[in-house]
């Protein structure tokens, strides 16, 4: 098991909804912004459809208000949403070209994703919307680097970042050490709170500390006491 590269000074994580970073990654994106690398989050949807009983009219709003609030707890200031229809996202052309054109404009080094296998475990079934990101995402990152692909996005010019690292519950090949950060991470999913109480009618602070203790447990072959593990995909040297 490896460490995760961090010669790299630019990172944009792509995620469906508000929430899924603070779901393991967060506690990363901590360590990062420690260091003093700018991170930045691009989300595909609002969340919109997120909250039972809550008009998506009345829950986009409020779920981008908590992103943005969890992203500033782990140093995060630049939050874009794309506005594509929360449980409705579909892996097209459309998706790829919104998210090459953001690589472009964001032009990160590394490209986080969150987990879109088919599965969490087995029996448990993975997002729609995880799914449709992941792999528009992972296109998009070559997409980005090619002119010739998407030839209406003139400006920015292309782009290719280093490697994407995708956030995996099993089977990671890098891990990063957050053993430091899980604090923070913890503080950054719990402003999340109108989204958690309509999840669960567990107290908050129960949720998210059995979030963050699952998602940041140690990962086989990895000296962390705490970590985060990821699959690495290298695109340009």
């Amino acid at each position: 098991m490896q460490h995760l590269p961090e010669d790299w000074q630019r990172a944009l994580v792509i995620v469906a909804h508000p929430d899924d970073i603070e779901y393991g990654v967060a506690a990363a994106v901590a360590r990062w912004t420690g260091q003093g690398k700018d991170v930045r989050y691009l989300l595909v949807t609002s969340g919109e459809a997120g909250i039972a009983g809550m008009p998506p009219a009345e829950a986009g709003p409020l779920r981008e208000a908590e992103e943005r609030a969890a992203a500033a707890v782990v140093g995060v200031s630049e939050v874009q949403f794309l506005g594509h229809p929360d449980g409705r996202i579909e892996a097209n052309p459309a998706l790829r070209r919104d998210l090459a054109a953001a690589i472009r404009r964001h032009r990160p080094e590394l490209v986080v994703l969150g987990h879109f296998g088919p599965t969490w475990a087995p029996g448990i079934v993975n997002s729609a919307d995880h799914r449709a990101v992941g792999r528009a995402a992972l296109d998009a990152v070559s997409d980005a680097g090619n002119e010739w692909i998407f030839p209406e996005i003139t400006e920015p010019p292309p782009w290719t970042a280093r490697w994407a690292a995708v956030a995996v519950p099993a089977g990671a090949t890098h891990a990063v050490d957050v053993t430091a950060t899980v604090g923070a991470a913890e503080a950054s999913l719990a402003e999340h709170r109108r989204y958690l109480e309509a999840l669960s009618p567990e107290p908050v602070a129960d949720q998210v500390r059995a979030v963050v203790t699952m998602t940041t447990a140690p990962v086989d072959g990895f000296a962390g006491e705490r970590a985060v593990g990821f699959e690495l995909y290298t695109f340009a040297g």
